[in-house]
């Protein structure tokens, strides 16, 4: 009977400090703080030029205007002034980005391990262009048909439209800010397969399921019912659905093998 083959350990993560759950508070605190703080900075920065941005942003709205009447309204005094906050606080927000995912790193590093680690700074940058490319896919190729289609439904000749600056900015920047969160779906999955929460044969298993919840969160993210902007935005959602089943089979946590039995 051959002597028993000692099992090692699974390795550490590369400088692993041992925390309790109230010092794990302390630095969650502390890379949130980090955090508002680069977005703080980043509003700043927008301010300075936060007339020009939302005349860029409206520039899809008031292009699906008819001719001669390419103009938006205000009904309260202090409207204009709320629309300037907002776009700094939402500029801020997308300005500040690529700090806010490092952040979010820097927090979870400690507990991965080294090869985990080395993709630190490929996380941050894919998860930063993923994020612009989903906001730019919408100005670009979303906006410029999907405001005109919102206001074919009023065909009437009775009609004039006198579309609200405080309202069609919110529906810009809520557009702008979910194309960029939908557009993070590979990286989101890359993590969670690489901390061990999924699995890309559990990912596989519910594909077809995951069609129907994209494509419904796609009919109520995008402004109209038409079949063209759902499917611009549905499209994509499967597409980084499926890119994050090749991310979580390629970077997804490896299952420990079982100890061999001594016979």
């Amino acid at each position: 009977m051959s002597a028993p083959v000692p099992q090692l350990p699974p390795p550490e993560p590369e400088n692993e400090v041992k925390l309790t759950f109230i010092e794990h508070l302390r630095d969650l605190r502390r890379c949130l703080m980090r955090a508002v703080v680069g977005i703080a900075v980043g509003m700043a920065v927008v301010g300075w030029f936060v007339p020009q941005i939302v005349h860029w942003l409206m520039a899809p709205v008031r292009n699906a205007l008819p001719e001669g009447k390419q103009t938006l309204v205000y009904t309260s005094a202090i409207e204009p002034m709320m629309v300037y906050i907002k776009v700094a606080l939402y500029g801020g927000v997308f300005a500040a980005a690529p700090w806010v995912l490092y952040q979010l790193w820097s927090f979870v590093a400690p507990g991965l391990y080294k090869r985990e680690k080395r993709i630190a700074s490929r996380f941050v940058f894919f998860g930063t262009l993923l994020f612009y490319s989903g906001a730019a896919f919408c100005y670009f190729l979303v906006m410029p048909p999907a405001f005109p289609a919102m206001l074919a439904f009023a065909e009437d000749s009775t009609l004039t439209p006198m579309l609200s600056l405080s309202e069609q900015l919110g529906l810009v920047l809520a557009m702008l800010l979910g194309f960029g969160i939908v557009f993070e779906v590979p990286v989101v999955i890359a993590f969670l397969s690489m901390i061990g929460l999924v699995d890309y044969k559990l990912l596989a298993r519910y594909r077809r399921i995951a069609i129907v919840v994209n494509v419904t969160l796609a009919a109520i993210i995008t402004p109209t019912g038409d079949p063209l902007n759902l499917a611009m935005m549905a499209v994509p959602m499967i597409v980084f659905y499926e890119v994050g089943i090749v991310l979580a089979r390629v970077l997804g946590k490896k299952k420990e093998p079982a100890p061999a039995l001594e016979g």
